[in-house]
């Protein structure tokens, strides 16, 4: 008999039992999300998309982490490598994962430049071991190793970060999750996913981020990589999912989720009692915070998950240019191109293009829309990832894109044009032509001709 515990709190429609639970799970082979600690492991591990999972050694009755604060380089997708800060070189720092009820060891040895410390953030812990520089310990001088030991007395999704000149140590990358499983969970999680939020002021042409932005920001992460460089998240149709979000950065972050409900169910505080889950599309995450929220995965398809704050989903942008909507500037761009050679002309008909341009930017600088997808240029960066739900899988590498079912995918009926379309390259006006394409000069998207 299937008690109200195992049942999903959900739709008549979304419902899964947790039988079937069982059946998905004996079908899939689950992947490793890094190191894999000694021992058993009495819980399904979480996966950290482009990242690891810190690995323990027991000493008796005690689990023993290791970790190192230090300066790291950081890929946030091909072509920009950032100067960061985080520990055992990562940014965001390696998960740390453990069991409600384990007594916990943490080294911590600083290889920063200056001193720092580490916070439990949301551990209920001994004041002396809360990680408070100058006001629960010393700060934490370089070359220093200091040890923090205490008992896990709560489960759910939890921090970890500097309270030593924190402005500048979380702004250049210093943080991770420390996740906490349930003793005796109530119900089966087939998927779990960490993903950390963040924001940097990175200039174009630059590699290390300004901390002293306060929010005028410019590259937007997913475990500090940006889209197209942010790993997709691979599930099987039929899987109950976790995504549990964190953000210690300026700025809150509504990230939704595209195909699915779901229902919000945790904070930094701990699982909220399923009384009072939250509906979802968009979990909003203010800095400071965790958020968890669950799904079951049943339609099939590449969804996309992003934060819905429109800056948020793109690469690089300054912000601070003159508004061209609807601005004809083609007497103008003429003009310009006898002065400055390559000018080209942007904005008067949205910034769409940018996803399809080729123009030379600085050095390790992303541009700021990108990506190609199977119907074209996808205009996105950023905090942009996809979740690809596969009716088969046999093991969790990145199936390709989906194959929609025929009928399944809009059409074009009509152009809408009432006469023949003449397309230009605006950067090279000379290229002409009848059809819609790409410059063979620039490789821009041509665009039509007023």
């Amino acid at each position: 008999m299937i008690t109200r515990r195992q049942a999903l709190l959900s739709t008549a429609a979304a419902m899964v039992t947790w039988p079937s639970w069982k059946k998905v799970m004996a079908a899939v082979t689950r992947p490793a999300s890094g190191p894999a600690p000694t021992g058993t492991t009495p819980y399904i591990p979480v996966v950290t998309p482009n990242g690891v999972t810190l690995p323990w050694e027991m000493d008796g009755d005690v689990k023993v982490f290791r970790l190192t604060a230090e300066p790291v380089k950081r890929e946030f997708a091909p072509g920009m490598v950032v100067n960061c800060w985080g520990y055992n070189g990562q940014c965001p720092g390696p998960t740390i994962e453990a069991v409600e009820g384990d007594r916990v060891r943490l080294f911590v040895t600083n290889k920063l430049p200056e001193a720092t410390t580490v916070h439990w953030h949301g551990i209920l812990l001994p004041n002396g071991m809360d990680g408070v520089g100058g006001v629960t310990q010393p700060h934490i001088e370089p070359g220093e190793t200091y040890v923090y030991e205490f008992t896990l007395k709560q489960h759910g999704t939890l921090m970890y970060h500097p309270h030593s000149d924190e402005m500048t140590q979380m702004a250049m990358g210093m943080q991770g999750f420390f996740i906490v499983h349930p003793k005796n969970p109530d119900r089966r999680i087939d998927q779990d996913f960490c993903i950390f939020l963040q924001e940097w002021s990175i200039e174009p042409g630059s590699a290390t981020p300004n901390p002293m932005v306060m929010t005028d920001f410019n590259i937007f992460t997913f475990n500090s990589r940006a889209w197209p460089g942010t790993a997709p998240l691979i599930i099987r149709t039929g899987q109950r999912v976790r995504i549990r979000l964190a953000n210690l950065s300026m700025d809150s972050h509504p990230i939704h989720f595209h195909g699915h409900h779901a229902w919000q169910t945790g904070t930094d505080a701990g699982p909220i009692p399923q009384s009072a889950w939250w509906p979802a599309t968009t979990i909003n995450v203010p800095p400071g915070t965790t958020r968890d929220f669950e799904f079951v995965a049943e339609h099939p398809g590449d969804w996309p998950i992003h934060c819905h704050k429109n800056h948020h989903a793109m690469n690089a942008m300054g912000h601070d240019f003159p508004n061209l909507i609807g601005v004809d500037q083609s007497g103008v761009a003429d003009t310009m191109r006898r002065h400055v050679e390559g000018y080209m002309p942007m904005g008067s008909d949205g910034m769409g293009e940018m996803g399809s341009m080729h123009m030379p930017l600085p050095p390790n600088t992303l541009p700021m829309m990108t990506g190609e997808g199977p119907f074209g240029p996808i205009n996105m960066g950023g905090m942009f990832t996809i979740m690809k739900i596969r009716d088969q899988l046999t093991g969790y590498d990145d199936p390709g894109w989906y194959k929609h079912p025929e009928g399944t995918t809009a059409r074009r009926i009509s152009t809408g044009a009432a006469a023949p379309m003449v397309y230009i390259c605006p950067m090279h006006p000379q290229v002409v032509s009848d059809k819609p394409g790409k410059c063979p000069i620039c490789g821009m998207k041509l665009a039509p001709r007023k």
